[in-house]
């Protein structure tokens, strides 16, 4: 049997604008649509669809990410666009708030503005179960 069905990603917010703003000028995503509902970005070759709902609080885990080839660079692009990224004190993270995990991994987060918590991993190339 063939899978034919693509996922869609979803976040939620209480503010549209800020979260348009956010996503298309920060993160680089292209808004696709826009309705009194909800926000849909091309995220790759996925949608991210980001909902807006009145008293909207964000959970405390991660709730999207992205895998990236450079975290390095992706850090300092999006520093250089606003975002800070954050520190947790369970984790030895470095300055720019990478933690590299047991199996080599490299993960940091932000929030959005809404504050949903976003994470970016490179992936160390030996560890391919990762994926």
């Amino acid at each position: 049997m063939t899978n034919t069905r693509q996922p869609i990603c979803f976040l939620a917010t209480q503010d549209a604008a800020v979260s348009e703003r956010f996503y298309s000028q920060v993160m680089g995503l292209p808004l696709v649509d826009a309705s009194p509902y909800a926000l849909a970005f091309r995220d790759g070759d996925i949608m991210l669809r980001v909902q807006i709902i009145e008293g909207y609080g964000p959970a405390d885990h991660t709730a999207h990410g992205w895998e990236v080839a450079d975290i390095s660079h992706e850090i300092a692009t999006l520093t250089s666009r606003g975002p800070e990224f954050l520190q947790f004190e369970h984790l030895s993270q470095d300055a720019s708030g990478v933690w590299t995990s047991p199996d080599g991994n490299k993960i940091a987060w932000l929030k959005d503005p809404s504050g949903n918590v976003l994470s970016l991993t490179q992936f160390c190339p030996s560890n391919e179960q990762g994926r």
